[in-house]
């Protein structure tokens, strides 16, 4: 599996299908990605999450909490909520695994708040954890560095968080990262069944071009 981040909380999955998550607008101010994908998710309907239009093809596109499946891919969503106040502020948000070729990678979305207890069970067993840590809108540095904690993957991978193509009021990726200074920057994140780093491991993907 390959994992390539295009910006704000959108990544391109490549395995037995090719994966969209969280496509965004071209108003947030990133470059609109490029790639054709055969599923699309969103965990949200807000402008910079739920682009589907903006993804060449004709993708299937999952948006709802429960199992889905195709060809070989199995993706659960669980329902979460956008804010600490069970989406009193913000709505609810779900957050996604996806699993594939023995591999579960969790997207959390715009995540708003810690994992209780029930959420956790629900997600299960994560290997690669794709975590907002911008604040604002979601969970910060200091609570996803929590939420890490408490799924305990084999690699996390920070989103949703301040560059020089933003606007919006959320803090800069270093925030996370001091948390972690054995942090690796990679250009895209390749993982294979069996063969997971023996601790947990960070890594802060580039912008894909």
């Amino acid at each position: 599996m390959r994992i390539s981040w295009l910006g704000h909380a959108c990544f391109f999955i490549e395995t037995a299908k090719k994966i969209i998550t969280d496509p965004f607008d071209k108003q947030l101010g990133y470059p609109e990605p490029k790639v054709a994908a055969d599923l699309v998710t969103v965990s949200h309907q807000h402008f910079d999450h739920n682009a589907v239009r903006a993804i060449p093809g004709k993708p299937q596109i999952i948006q709802s909490a429960g199992e889905h499946s195709v060809n070989g891919v199995k993706i659960t969503g669980v329902r979460t909520f956008h804010d600490q106040n069970r989406g009193a502020q913000r709505g609810e948000n779900i957050v996604f695994i996806i699993e594939a070729g023995g591999i579960r990678v969790c997207h959390l979305g715009d995540l708003g708040h810690t994992l209780d207890q029930s959420t956790r069970a629900k997600i299960g067993k994560v290997d690669v954890l794709l975590v907002p840590v911008g604040g604002y809108y979601t969970i910060n540095a200091a609570e996803a560095k929590e939420v890490a904690e408490q799924l305990n993957p084999s690699y996390v991978v920070p989103m949703h968080y301040k560059t020089k193509y933003l606007s919006l009021p959320i803090a800069p990726v270093e925030d996370f990262l001091k948390l972690y200074p054995e942090y690796k920057k990679e250009t895209a994140l390749e993982v294979r069944a069996g063969k997971m780093p023996e601790k947990m491991q960070v890594v802060l993907l580039e912008l894909a071009q």
